[in-house]
């Protein structure tokens, strides 16, 4: 799967109640409701460099398909995981919470899901 490109989130389904369960800051719980992010992903074989944009603030990591990385979220924490590459799908796996992405024509879908709370979120290439 290309991962590669500028993704802008256009809807997302439990988002609000995802954050809370892994222990999100209000405020951060509040701007997501309003302020849809832009992700830029730059894949270069098994390298991944992730930029998460929103007109408050831009995050950027890098990670490996099988290695230990660490992620800052939006307000500052550190979670670490593993990010696989299966059946075409980046599947970061952490402590609280799974993330799965799987792209689809020119929409990525990002399932995220914490105990038994799970959150859907859709992107387009622009």
């Amino acid at each position: 799967m290309d991962f590669n490109g500028t993704w802008e989130v256009y809807q997302e389904d439990n988002i609000e109640e995802f954050l809370t369960v892994i222990g999100a800051p209000e405020m951060i719980i509040k701007m997501r409701k309003d302020v849809k992010p832009v992700f830029v992903i730059e894949q270069n074989g098994q390298d991944f460099t992730m930029k998460i944009k929103n007109p408050l603030f831009s995050k950027s990591f890098s990670f490996t398909l099988g290695q230990e990385t660490e992620m800052a979220v939006p307000d500052g924490r550190k979670m670490k995981g593993v990010v696989q590459k299966q059946d075409g799908k980046l599947i970061f796996q952490t402590e609280k919470f799974t993330s799965v992405r799987e792209i689809q024509g020119d929409e990525m879908t990002e399932t995220l899901t914490a105990g038994s709370v799970t959150a859907i979120s859709k992107s387009k290439r622009i």
